[in-house]
C-alpha cells in the first residue's frame, strides 16, 4: 500500500483546495478594488443625489456632474446643477427654474467630522449662480422651500467665494422687479473690508419705487472666530428713502453682537412699510442714526437721534416676536423742541407746513395740495389692515413745543394699538400751571373704528394761551371738558357722525377787544365790537359755553361772555359733516345806550374759512330783546361743572348767581 506521506492522494489534494480558493478571491477582490478606482465615476451616485436633494428641497434637483477629491480635507466639486419651480407653478421663460450654478466646490474638514461629529465646511466657491425669483398676483410663488431637515448642528463655514452670480426678482404683491448682481472681490484698502469681499449690487423697483443698492460683506464668514467679525457696508435708495448700515457682526448666521450703526432718510416715515414691515404715520421729511442690535428673538434701534420735520427725535425702539402672535413695537422717544404740525399724520392730516426743511418738489406740491383743500378736519382714513400687522406700545414726550401760534407747553402721550385697538391714555398737554387732559379709544368693529374720547381742560392761564398774541394783556382761567362717541374711520368721518358735547368756561380774561382779534384772527375785530355795541377796552369777566354734538351737528345750548358792559350772546349750529357755520352773536345791553345800539353778527362760511359780518337789514329789525336770548343764559345747573374747571371762587360762577337773581354783576 502506498505510503500516503510520499505518495500524494485525493486526501492531500482537498486539503488544498481552500488555500488555493482563497488566494484566488483575494486576487479577484484586489484586482475589482483597482479596477474600481481606476474606472470609478462618481456621476454613478448622481441618480442617488439627486433624489435626495429632489426630496430634501420638495422640488426637482438635477446635477450634470461630481467629482471628489478624498483625503483629510475631502474636495467635492459639482456642475450644471438646477433647481427647478414647483411643478404647478406656471412656466414662463426662465420661470421653470429657480436656480442654475455652474460649479460648486467644496472643501469637508473630514477629521473634525470624525472627531467631533461637526460638520465644517472650510471653503465654498460657486461660479455663476443665476436665480429667478418669482410671486405671482394670486401669492404663489417658486421660492419657498419645503425643507426637511436631518436634525444635528448647523454646518461651520469658512470661505464664501461667489463669482459672477446673478438673480431677477419678480413680486407681483410687493409691486417689484429688480435685478441683483453677486460677486466676490478684492476689497479696497483702508476700508471697512480687509482682503477680499462679497459685494451685491441691485437695480430696478421695489415697492412700485425706484430702488438702487450695494451691499459689501466680508467673504470670511467664521463663526468660530469672535475676535473676527462680519463687516457689513449696505447702502440702499427706495423711492425718497435712504438707508445706510455700516459695522460688524460677530455671529452673522444668528445676527448675535452685532454693532452696526443704521442711518435713515426720507421725505415720510410711512413709506418706511415697505422695508421694515412696521406700519408708521405719514410724518415730513426726516432723517434719523442709531445703534441696530440683535438679541433673542428682537431687533433693538437703540440711541437714536435725529429730526422729523422741525422737531428733533431720539430714545428707543425694539420690535420683538413673542411666540406666534404679531410683532410688538415698544418705543420710549422723545422732542425736546416739537413742532405739532410734524404730528398731523398720526391724525389723516398732512404733516409739517410749507416752511418744513428737507422737502423735496413732490412733498411741497402735497402740501400745496393741502393748504388748498376747502376742508378742514382731516379726512385720510386709518389704515386698519397696517394697524393689525403689529401691536404698538408708545411712550412719548414733546419737552417744549415751539409752535407760536400754539400755546401749549408740552406734550405727553402713551399711545397702544392691539390687535388694531388704538388707545391714548393719556393724551397730554401742560399749558402753565393748568392742563389738557385726555382719554381715546378707537375700537375696531366689523372695519369700522368706534371712538369714545374724553378731554378735561383743567385751570389753564389765559394769560399762557395767549402768550403768542401781541395786543392781549391781563389775567383769568380757563376750563371745561368735551366727550365725543362716534364712527368712522377718519377724524371727519367720526365728527361728522359723532355724539357728545363740550362745556367752556373763563374766568377774567382781560381786554376783549384784543382777546376777539387773537382767538378769532378776525381783522375787523374793533368793527364786530362797534357793531355788538361793545366799547373797545372793556375787559372780559366770564365765558360761559355749552355745545351738545349730535350725529355731526354742534348746537349751541348756552354761549356767554359777560363784560362790566355787557353781555354777548351766541346761538346756532356748526355742521361738522359739511363743516358749515351757521352762528350768529347778539348783545344784552347792562346799560339802555349800549342795547339800542347793537347789531347782531352773523357767523358763517366753512370751519376752514368763516365769514363774520353784521347781519343785513334795518337797524330795528337787527335789535333783539333781552327775553329772546334769554333762552341762552347758561343755567344754574353749570355751576358745579365751571367750579371743575375753573376752581370754587371765579368770576363766572358769580357773574351766574347775580344775574339770576335780577341784578347786574359788577366783579369791580
Amino acid at each position: 500500500m502506498p505510503d500516503s506521506a510520499t505518495h500524494p492522494g485525493p486526501f492531500r489534494t482537498r486539503r488544498r483546495r481552500p488555500l488555493n480558493l482563497g488566494l484566488t478571491t483575494l486576487f479577484v477582490l484586489l484586482v475589482a478594488i483597482l479596477l474600481l478606482i481606476v474606472f470609478w465615476n462618481w456621476d454613478w451616485l448622481l441618480p442617488m443625489i439627486d433624489a435626495d436633494a429632489s426630496g430634501s428641497l420638495g422640488r426637482k434637483v438635477t446635477i450634470q456632474h461630481l467629482h471628489v477629491r478624498l483625503g483629510r480635507t475631502t474636495e467635492i466639486a459639482a456642475t450644471g446643477i438646477t433647481i427647478a419651480s414647483p411643478n404647478d407653478f406656471p412656466a414662463s421663460g426662465d420661470a421653470d427654474r429657480l436656480a442654475a450654478i455652474d460649479a460648486l466646490r467644496i472643501d469637508v474638514d473630514v477629521l473634525a467630522y470624525l472627531r467631533h461629529r461637526l460638520l465644517t465646511l472650510t471653503s465654498i466657491e460657486i461660479d455663476h449662480p443665476v436665480a429667478t425669483i418669482q410671486q405671482l398676483p394670486d401669492g404663489a410663488n417658486n421660492y419657498t422651500l419645503h425643507i426637511k431637515s436631518g436634525g444635528g448642528s448647523p454646518p461651520q463655514i469658512g470661505n464664501l467665494i461667489i463669482n459672477d452670480g446673478a438673480a431677477t426678482v419678480r413680486m407681483a404683491k410687493y409691486k417689484t422687479d429688480m435685478a441683483l448682481t453677486i460677486d466676490t472681490q478684492t476689497a479696497p484698502q483702508g476700508g471697512l473690508i480687509q482682503g477680499r469681499e462679497i459685494v451685491v449690487t441691485a437695480h430696478g423697483t421695489y415697492s412700485g419705487q425706484p430702488i438702487t443698492g450695494a451691499f459689501r460683506g466680508g467673504a470670511l464668514l467664521s463663526l468660530r472666530d469672535p475676535s473676527n467679525p462680519y463687516p457689513v457696508d449696505l447702502h440702499l435708495a427706495n423711492g425718497s428713502t435712504t438707508v445706510a448700515l455700516v459695522g460688524t457682526i460677530e455671529q452673522p448666521m444668528t445676527f448675535g453682537g452685532a454693532k452696526l450703526k443704521l442711518s435713515l432718510a426720507g421725505q415720510d416715515m410711512s413709506n418706511l412699510f415697505a422695508l421694515t414691515g412696521i406700519p408708521l404715520p405719514a410724518t415730513p421729511p426726516y432723517s434719523i442714526t442709531g445703534k441696530l442690535n440683535y438679541t433673542k428673538d428682537t431687533i433693538r434701534f437703540d440711541d437714536l437721534i435725529g429730526r422729523v420735520g422741525s422737531s428733533d427725535l431720539e430714545g428707543d425702539l425694539d420690535e420683538s416676536h413673542p411666540g406666534a402672535g404679531r410683532k410688538l413695537v415698544t418705543a420710549n422717544v422723545a422732542s425736546r423742541h416739537v413742532d405739532l404740525a410734524d404730528l398731523g399724520g398720526f391724525l389723516g392730516a398732512t404733516p409739517g407746513k410749507t416752511t418744513t426743511p428737507g422737502q423735496d418738489a413732490a412733498t411741497r406740491e402735497k402740501m400745496a395740495q393741502a393748504n388748498a383743500s376747502p376742508n378742514l378736519l382731516p379726512n385720510t382714513p386709518f389704515n386698519l389692515p397696517k394697524l393689525n400687522m403689529a401691536n404698538f406700545e408708545v411712550h412719548y414726550k414733546g419737552e417744549h413745543i415751539i409752535n407760536r401760534d400754539v400755546p401749549l407747553d408740552n406734550v405727553l402721550v402713551w399711545l397702544s394699538i392691539e390687535n388694531g385697538r388704538i388707545t391714548l391714555h393719556p393724551l397730554n398737554f401742560a399749558v402753565g400751571a393748568g392742563s389738557i387732559a385726555s382719554n381715546i379709544d378707537l375700537n375696531p368693529v366689523e372695519g369700522v373704528l368706534h371712538t369714545r374720547a374724553d378731554i378735561e381742560f383743567r385751570q389753564l392761564q389765559l394769560a399762557r394761551l395767549m402768550a403768542a398774541t401781541d395786543g392781549f394783556a391781563g389775567d383769568g382761567t380757563v376750563g371745561g371738558s368735551a366727550h365725543l362717541v362716534a364712527t368712522g374711520n377718519s377724524v371727519a368721518e367720526m365728527l361728522g357722525h359723532g355724539d357728545g358735547g363740550a362745556q367752556l368756561f373763563m374766568s377774567r380774561g382781560g381786554d376783549i377787544s384784543a382777546l376777539l382779534v387773537d382767538l378769532a384772527g378776525l381783522q375787523v375785530g374793533d368793527a364786530v365790537l362797534s357793531a355788538l355795541g361793545i366799547p373797545h377796552k372793556t375787559n372780559l369777566q366770564c365765558l360761559v359755553s355749552d355745545f351738545t354734538l349730535t350725529n355731526g351737528q354742534l348746537d349751541t345750548k348756552a354761549f356767554l361772555i359777560a363784560t362790566a358792559e355787557a353781555n354777548i350772546l351766541g346761538s346756532g349750529t356748526a355742521d361738522l359733516t359739511n363743516e358749515r357755520l351757521n352762528l350768529a352773536l347778539s348783545t344784552q345791553a347792562t346799560h339802555f345806550s349800549i342795547g339800542s345800539l347793537s347789531t347782531p353778527i352773523n357767523i358763517h362760511g366753512t370751519l376752514k374759512h368763516p365769514s363774520v359780518l353784521p347781519a343785513p337789514g334795518p337797524l330795528a329789525a337787527r335789535a333783539v330783546p333781552a327775553v329772546g336770548l334769554g333762552v341762552l343764559f347758561p343755567p344754574l345747573a353749570l355751576i358745579p361743572t365751571i367750579r371743575l374747571g375753573l376752581g370754587d371762587k371765579n368770576a363766572c360762577a358769580d357773574t351766574l348767581h347775580s344775574m339770576y337773581a335780577g341784578k347786574p354783576h359788577n366783579p369791580s
